[in-house]
């Protein structure tokens, strides 16, 4: 019950606790501010983050990055073109006080939805890039997000190139209501189709990835990638230990955890990620 009563909470407006692993700390503003790792405390600085992939370079804690840092570090230079940009999303259930929801995460981000899409090379390999921004209202998945995610799915069917999707999500946007939910089986639906025609999917799992993100399509990837230190589950762990009334393992939900348990096939570290899609387009395009 005390799921349900969640869901309802956050449907009626009603505050709740985040789980710990869907902290909104910026942990950015504490290396500006502070000059430190918060995770292992080591002296940084902001230039030197960005110097390496975003990743502390002393315990190797990897910062959360919004899509345009993960298309600079990822793609080749200049060959990055967005397309669906001009979808909005608006208020399918008039759900009250969306609207300046959206309008903060405009303005907060400069981007126009939680997914942004496009393509580009990667070592002069062509792909299509689908990435999500945590930041975007918690990275939810509404109507918009979903289209475009799916938009991406089809654009890889037309063109014959790899998919790569990097998922970063609290669940579905609440705020659209069912609207919301009927993306889980939309984006699944293209992924079939993707499957028939073999052209490859990659999933990338990075910090946070929850709810029917995780659900439906970030766990249907050909190979599926986390980075390290990632959470990743569907309810978050506060949910589940008062639901079962038990205390989880240590670890629980991270990547490592379900790499031990067979849930992802590989944790890479960022710096190293340029590489490994590279090589994995050349033995899914040529098997």
């Amino acid at each position: 019950m005390a799921f349900f009563s969640g869901v309802v909470d956050r449907l009626l407006g009603r505050q709740q606790p985040l789980p710990r692993d869907l902290s909104f700390r910026d942990e950015r503003s504490f290396v500006a501010q502070k000059h430190s790792c918060p995770s292992c405390h080591a002296h940084l600085e902001a230039g030197e983050l960005e110097n390496n992939f975003y990743v502390c370079p002393q315990c190797g804690h990897h910062y959360r990055i919004n899509p345009a840092e993960r298309i600079r570090t990822l793609v080749d230079q200049g060959s990055f073109q967005e397309f669906s940009q001009e979808i909005q999303s608006v208020n399918p259930i008039g759900f009250p006080g969306y609207e300046a929801k959206l309008g903060e995460a405009k303005s907060a981000t400069g981007q126009g939805e939680a997914v942004t899409n496009g393509t580009a090379t990667i070592d002069g390999r062509k792909v299509v890039l689908s990435i999500m921004n945590f930041k975007f209202m918690g990275g939810s998945m509404g109507s918009v997000a979903g289209e475009k995610l799916t938009r991406a799915l089809l654009t890889g069917l037309e063109k014959q190139q790899p998919v790569i999707l990097f998922t970063t999500s609290g669940g579905m946007r609440m705020q659209e209501g069912i609207f919301s939910l009927m993306q889980m089986a939309k984006a699944s639906a293209a992924i079939a189709q993707l499957e028939m025609a073999h052209v490859p999917l990659f999933v990338v799992l990075t910090d946070p990835t929850y709810g029917g993100v995780t659900a439906s399509f970030a766990m249907l990837g050909d190979v599926i990638i986390a980075e390290p230190g990632a959470s990743i589950g569907f309810a978050g762990p506060r949910v589940i230990e008062s639901t079962i009334r038990q205390k989880l393992p240590e670890g629980f939900q991270k990547s490592e955890f379900l790499l031990e348990k067979g849930f992802v096939d590989a944790i890479v570290p960022r710096p190293e990620l340029k590489k490994t899609l590279a090589f994995l387009i050349d033995t899914h395009l040529n098997r």
